[in-house]
């Protein structure tokens, strides 16, 4: 302890104490330019939660999907790998990447609607819209809506909220969650809310879904006959006859649970899924009716009772008719976490039905993280189920992690094994949380929400291993190498005692869990590594920072630093570590390998920091502020320096210099003469290039980024719902 105590004393006094943030900005550069890059997706397939899946009935193979935080997808038919539609939003539109509803236009396969918004609680400032587009998606023309929409709340399975008239294209309805109903009547241009409907469900659920009986409308007038759902357990089911004039409740129909999705088939029945609670994560009771549109009569479908055989309760959501066979209808049940959530066939109308999960063969080689709990399984949050109309032995149905789809459903009432497989291709949803690129092993290893980390040996190939294990873990928010120990990697995430954090000597092939973790501490932080490996240092956020230097057995606390400090390792000097504390501005240095931290700098921007450090070059620490710019130091985290270009920096990266240049080449998610976007600079921090575009913004960038060290102008970005995405500049080949 003597020998750290005396190294703090020679840094105190070649520091002279505090010193305060530089008012000398770097100059800025005279412009910023663009250079011509390409973008595409690191492979992973799907990640999170796909709400709902629509075939067009006019058009084979035409197929949307839509996600809670992920926008919308097409179907390319030529090469069965879904399309993204709105990688233009942008940093300030975020919340309109989680997508309510989505509706086609049954007579015009150009035309497509999207109700966009995530959240209606004050997470988010922003509105929700609607988005039109008569190019299937490759343009929107956007219509801002006077409330929000919850696209990642409960409920968000239900649907579809958004309908197009069958007979009438330029009418459309919107089921809100509290704002009743809305209509419009020039192609979602402008919508007014229909005064007449008598209810608005509960608050914050609403009015699930909406749907025609175009059955002998007239074709450019509009449809008498509309149904919606509603979040009312004593009137589920409202209907109008006079084109949405006037409004009364189906009459016999079955009360005291939640409508999930409604479905009218080709023989006038009309189908139901219920639950007691919206879902995803919790259904305890639900059921299953058909109702009669020529009777009136309704009739219990339910192919499986929930609380019978022991097993918890659950509920029914996905819901599919054959458009082309009478009586054809498919379910899923909801929340039956154990033994496991089941999709039900029948084609009788619901007299019998077929499990497919008892004789499944699913194949999830698309996505081998399926299997992260053992033996893969049908699926989970089953909330929405497609049978093409143009195949009927084709059905595609969505799960909280991906797309699973066969060719042979009409097995199953013949008693013979259904094949199912992954069909996700090109659906990416994973919000990527910490991103790391070392200068050894596979280009990239990242940090995911709910599914872990994984190691990226191809870009191309989703990682054939799946998640890394021992232990598997959910969301893992941090991860860190040791740039001078080849193969050594942490990370940390949620989970229980002694399931938090894990290291690998072998580049994230294998791992090995802590045998300690800081006392006291319930949650996973950030952690970093020395240089050399030989110190880990754990910042779980609970308690204060902590040490280790056995590879995680024991942990010290250490001294000087606040909780909820942001640490990085010197990438050169495995003796050095950096930290800054954003609700002091204050900055700090241990050169004692962790053990003590003192003082350095204060006057930094307050509220939001993120550091980096560069490979082979030992004292130069960044520190990324957020709205408070972009700070450099060049002498060992004792000063810093802010660079006048960058109006904000929300994260800092580096990744190989380019020819001719001494120093790594930079990257920020950040705002560079005014303009939002992904930065590259090549002279340290002087002049800046964006290397993104309006179509490539990827709404939320700010949870991390980082360059190649090994390729020139590669940059790996985080969003928040699609994965992972990477550019090029057009120059490297692609």
């Amino acid at each position: 302890m003597s020998l750290h105590r005396r190294q703090f004393i020679a840094l105190g006094a070649g520091a002279a104490g505090l010193a305060a943030a530089s008012s000398t900005a770097i100059p800025a550069a005279a412009a910023v330019s663009g250079q011509g890059y390409q973008w595409r997706n690191v492979e992973i397939v799907g990640g999170g939660f796909v709400t709902g899946i629509i075939h067009h009935p006019g058009q084979r193979g035409l197929v949307y999907a839509r996600t809670d935080i992920g926008g919308a997808y097409r179907m390319d038919n030529r090469t069965k790998r879904w399309q993204p539609l709105l990688d233009w939003v942008g940093w300030d539109e975020w919340n309109w990447t989680g997508v309510e509803s989505l509706a086609l236009d049954p007579n015009d396969p150009r035309r497509l609607y999207l109700a966009v918004g995530t959240y209606t609680n004050d997470w988010s400032p922003i509105n929700a819209a609607i988005l039109r587009s008569d190019d299937q998606g490759r343009t929107f023309r956007r219509t801002d809506l006077p409330f929000k929409l919850g696209g990642n709340e409960p409920g968000r399975s239900m649907g579809e909220r958004l309908v197009v008239d069958p007979r009438d294209g330029r009418i459309l309805y919107l089921g809100t969650r509290n704002h009743g109903l809305w209509r419009s009547t020039d192609r979602g241009a402008t919508w007014a809310r229909v005064e007449s409907f008598p209810s608005v469900g509960q608050a914050g659920l609403g009015l699930g879904f909406v749907f025609f009986d175009a059955r002998g409308a007239r074709h450019g007038r509009p449809t008498p006959t509309i149904y919606v759902g509603a979040t009312d357990t004593a009137s589920p089911l409202y209907r109008s006859t006079d084109g949405g004039v006037t409004w009364a409740s189906v009459p016999g129909q079955p009360t005291g649970l939640l409508p999930h999705h409604g479905e009218l088939a080709p023989d006038g029945h009309i189908y139901v899924t219920y639950g007691d609670l919206p879902g995803p994560y919790e259904m305890y009771n639900g059921a299953v009716h058909k109702v009669d549109t020529a009777t009136g009569v309704w009739t219990d479908i339910t192919p499986l009772r929930p609380n019978t055989g022991g097993e918890a309760g659950f509920g029914y959501g996905g819901l599919a008719v054959d458009p082309r066979r009478p009586g054809t209808v498919m379910v899923s049940t909801m929340s039956r976490w154990g033994p496991v959530d089941d999709i039900f066939r029948s084609i009788d109308g619901g007299r019998t039905w077929h499990s497919i999960a008892e004789r499944q063969v699913l194949d999830t080689s698309g996505s081998p993280y399926l299997d992260f709990h053992g033996t893969a399984k049908l699926g989970w949050m089953i909330g929405d189920i497609s049978i093409d109309p143009f195949d009927s032995n084709k059905v595609m149905y969505v799960t909280g992690a991906t797309i699973f789809g066969t060719d042979d459903v009409t097995g199953a009432e013949a008693g013979r094994a259904t094949h199912w497989s992954v069909r996700a291709q090109g659906l990416e949803e994973t919000a990527v949380l910490d991103l790391i690129s070392p200068p050894w092993g596979p280009p990239l290893i990242s940090a995911l929400g709910d599914i872990g980390v994984y190691r990226h040996e191809r870009l191309d190939v989703v990682p054939p291993d799946g998640q890394a294990a021992n232990p598997v873990s959910g969301s893992s928010p941090s991860l860190d190498y040791a740039a001078l120990a080849e193969g050594f990697v942490v990370r940390v995430a949620y989970g229980g005692s002694k399931e938090r954090g894990a290291y690998s000597t072998d580049a994230g092939v294998s791992w090995q869990p802590f045998a300690g973790e800081p006392a006291g501490s319930s949650q996973p932080g950030r952690i970093v590594l020395s240089a050399d490996a030989r110190t880990i240092v754990w910042v779980p956020g609970d308690v204060a920072p902590h040490y280790s230097r056995d590879r995680g057995t024991t942990w010290v606390p250490v001294e000087g630093l606040p909780n909820g400090v942001v640490v990085a390792g010197d990438r050169v000097d495995g003796s050095k570590f950096y930290a800054f504390d954003p609700a002091t501005g204050t900055a700090y240095v241990s050169v004692n390998g962790g053990v003590a931290f003192l003082p350095s700098a204060t006057g930094l921007p307050t509220g939001a920091g993120k550091l980096e450090t560069v490979l082979e070059r030992a004292g130069r620490c960044w520190l990324a502020a957020g709205p408070g710019g972009l700070w450099r130091s060049v002498d060992g985290g004792t000063t810093y320096q802010r660079l006048a270009s960058v109006g904000e920096a929300h994260t800092i990266g580096f990744g190989k210099a380019g020819v001719g240049r001494a120093e790594m080449a930079a990257y920020i998610s950040g705002v560079v003469g005014g303009v939002r976007g992904i930065f590259r600079s090549d002279d340290d921090g002087v002049s800046w290039v964006r290397v993104n575009d309006d179509q490539h913004q990827y709404a939320w960038t700010g949870s991390a980024i980082t360059g190649d060290p090994r390729r020139y102008g590669r940059v790996y970005i985080s969003t928040n719902g699609r994965g992972i995405p990477y550019g090029e500049p057009c120059s490297n080949g692609w």
